[in-house]
């Protein structure tokens, strides 16, 4: 189940403030500006910063032109 539109447009990075990319698919929030990943667990997003994960280039890559991602935060 994807993540309600009403909260993806309230969330964002807990360090460093800005939008995340919400990528259903893979069921993460992903920081493309420190690469960093927040895991969506049973539709709850875990956004604690020793509980991301470091991305590798290659992932990077696969996820930002992974169609099922939208960007958090307000246009």
């Amino acid at each position: 189940m994807a993540l309600d539109p009403f909260l993806l447009d309230l969330l964002v990075d807990p360090v460093d403030h800005g939008p995340l990319r919400y990528v259903a698919s893979r069921d993460v929030l992903y920081n493309p500006r420190t690469r960093r990943a927040y895991e969506v667990r049973d539709d709850i997003p875990v956004l604690l910063s020793e509980e991301a994960r470091a991305v590798e280039a290659s992932e990077h890559e696969a996820i930002m032109g992974d169609a099922s991602g939208r960007d958090t935060g307000r246009p």
